[in-house]
């Protein structure tokens, strides 16, 4: 029997990841204006090969509001993450170099991770003025703590590696040795950090936006059709909600099967697999 190359499976799934994500955003964008067009002659529709989510209580297409909300969450949520994935390794490297910083910072993950979640959110939000502001801030700013302890760890034990230690007794300075050696080693942790923080991100995003604290409810946001179904499902319109809970639920999960495997790949006990 032919065995399975797993590493090259695992790049063939990511390209169709990738490219099926892709064509969400870009027809998410396209399709803007055409999501906030409305029609009293087609209101409540149910799904049909017309309008395969059905129509809401103002004749818009849900097919296309749902691809607009989720082509605004996919960008919200790369956007958030990657902020929060560099503000966690640079924090990362630096509580791992000097023991002050290592204090201070480590105190602050602390504090940060003793607040519930979505609390430090709606605060965050609601000082950031929310809107779309709020929301990228919030989100950003209180995502970074857990891969700044994984980077952190990282850097801890890369300072004992015999390499650094030689490249500190030949006076290399610290710039040269973080730039050289530390960041690339990191690079696979922070890839898989950045992707599996991309979950998180757009289902925060959906849930402060649901709760009227994200995006403003004129924006065709997953959140935003959430909220408003929910005072249509004790009338029948199952659709409302249904759909755009689904693509969101499949959004994530796609994310989070291309962080496990990207982890896979960049794992060197995977090489010959």
């Amino acid at each position: 029997m032919r065995t399975v190359n797993r590493r090259k499976s695992t790049i063939g799934f990511l390209v169709i990841v990738l490219a099926l994500l892709a064509a969400v955003t870009v027809a998410g964008m396209i399709l803007e204006d055409g999501a906030k067009v409305t029609d009293f002659t087609r209101t409540n529709l149910k799904p049909s090969l017309q309008y395969p989510f059905g129509t809401d209580w103002m004749g818009r297409d849900m097919f296309l509001r749902t691809l607009t909300g989720l082509s605004l969450s996919i960008r919200i949520g790369l956007l958030t993450a990657l902020i929060s994935s560099l503000i966690a390794l640079v924090l990362g490297i630096l509580a791992a170099l000097g023991r002050k910083a290592d204090a201070v910072i480590s105190w602050c993950i602390d504090l940060m991770m003793g607040i519930p979640h979505i609390l430090l959110l709606l605060l965050i939000s609601i000082a950031c003025g929310k809107g779309f502001t709020g929301v990228v801030v919030g989100v950003a700013v209180s995502h970074w703590t857990s891969l700044a302890r994984v980077v952190r760890g990282e850097v801890l034990q890369l300072r004992q590696a015999p390499y650094i230690l030689a490249a500190e007794k030949l006076g290399v300075p610290r710039k040269t040795i973080i730039k050289n050696h530390m960041i690339p080693h990191l690079l696979p942790q922070f890839l898989t950090g950045l992707i599996l923080t991309f979950p998180h991100a757009i289902l925060h995003e959906a849930s402060v936006t649901f709760l009227g604290f994200g995006l403003p409810s004129e924006q065709p946001a997953i959140g935003v059709i959430l909220s408003e179904s929910m005072r249509y499902l004790t009338t029948g319109q199952w659709w409302l909600a249904l759909f755009p809970g689904l693509a969101l639920v499949l959004t994530v999960m796609m994310f989070a099967l291309l962080g496990e495997r990207i982890r896979r790949l960049l794992d060197p006990a995977s090489v010959h697999e």
